[in-house]
């Protein structure tokens, strides 16, 4: 794959973005069946996903650059990358408190929210000691929460969103590998660990 292509597609789906895509496929895909939420205010949610998962992150990743506690927001070494996913854990966790704590919105919204600060928990926990693909965890755990939610609701047509994912996913994975961020292992096993992630802890949540 050509470097540039690579960097294209590691910034266009760098794991904080994920959750907002996600998101916007629940929000705008799923039936009525399983959303009480008005149409005309689930922009509010998208923004506010946004918001928490990808600016504040974002800017608290910024700060740590500023402060010496990373060499950049790429988070290329290993021993740096603990503090900017714990950090990024406790707001997605925070995240998934206020979908809990907010009666308006479905359960289905912190339960997926929840699903994916524990993927992110994951990384963090196994970055100690390994420096596993954080794309490829956040890319695998994205395609199953997308299978598991067109089981539970096979009229969201749901079948496209999978088809693109399943390539998007492929073509991730294989940027992270032509970029050198990571070795096979570390990349196949984020995809395998987001993916059985999230699939088990969808199926015990949301059944």
């Amino acid at each position: 794959m050509n470097r540039s292509l690579a960097q294209v597609l590691s910034v266009l789906f760098h794991p904080l973005l994920l959750p907002t895509y996600l998101f916007a496929i629940i929000l705008y895909y799923m039936p009525t069946s399983m959303l009480t939420l008005p149409m005309q205010v689930r922009w509010v949610v998208l923004g506010m996903i946004f918001f928490t998962t990808f600016i504040i992150p974002s800017i608290g990743a910024y700060a740590m650059v500023r402060l010496g506690h990373l060499d950049s927001v790429e988070m290329d070494r290993r021993e740096q990358r603990s503090l900017p996913l714990f950090f990024t854990a406790i707001c997605y966790a925070a995240t998934a408190y206020l979908l809990y704590t907010e009666p308006a919105y479905d359960a289905l919204f912190y339960f997926v929210m929840g699903i994916i600060a524990a993927s992110v928990f994951f990384t963090y926990a196994i970055s100690h000691f390994w420096k596993i693909s954080a794309h490829s965890v956040g890319m695998g755990g994205g395609l199953g929460l997308l299978l598991v939610l067109n089981k539970i609701a096979p009229d969201a047509m749901l079948i496209i969103p999978i088809a693109i994912a399943i390539f998007l996913t492929g073509a991730v994975l294989t940027a992270r590998l032509a970029l050198q961020a990571h070795t096979p292992a570390q990349v196949y096993a984020g995809f395998g660990g987001g993916l059985v992630l999230a699939v088990i802890a969808a199926s015990v949540a949301l059944y």
